[in-house]
């Protein structure tokens, strides 16, 4: 990360520290990456959780991600710069939604959660062009998440896994 953009935000702030993505979006390669496997442990917590309270958390998770990334995109002064990672937390969430969590699934569903994320296929690159704030941080991720629970649900009434 600049350190112009570094010297703007605080992992004391909580903030900043969960839109940084517990520290994972600092990692100078890739943090997109990264900030989704900070997401995994997550996920593993959830696996015994009934559907309604894991559903609750994605919303919760793509609600409060709106202010945690508008917030720090603010203070850091440029919008959705690349170690703001919560939104691919939430994104990772959504990917999961009505699926068991076993790790083949969780390897299969954060590739397919990456692609959509990197490749912004339509209307996933709309959203990302033309919404700003914390809500354009936040809602391309959701839709990448989206398809790529789609597409692993696809995947897995074909060929179940």
């Amino acid at each position: 990360m600049q350190r112009q953009y570094r010297e703007r935000v605080s992992m004391k702030n909580p903030v900043h520290f969960c839109a940084l993505g517990f520290g994972s979006g600092l990692i100078p390669v890739m943090p997109g990456t990264f900030g989704s496997a900070a997401a995994l442990p997550l996920l593993a917590a959830t696996i015994s959780a009934p559907s309604w309270m894991f559903i609750s958390l994605t919303l919760l998770f793509a609600f409060i991600g709106v202010y945690f990334c508008g917030r720090t995109a603010d203070d850091m002064q440029v919008h959705d710069h690349g170690s703001i990672v919560w939104d691919e937390i939430a994104g990772m969430f959504c990917t999961f939604l009505f699926i068991p969590l076993t790790p083949l699934h969780l390897v299969a569903g954060f590739v397919l959660f990456r692609l959509f994320d990197i490749l912004k296929p339509w209307p996933i690159i709309v959203v990302d062009k033309r919404m700003h704030g914390g809500a354009g941080i936040m809602l391309d991720d959701v839709l990448a998440g989206l398809m790529a629970c789609m597409s692993l649900h696809a995947i897995l009434l074909l060929w179940p896994f």
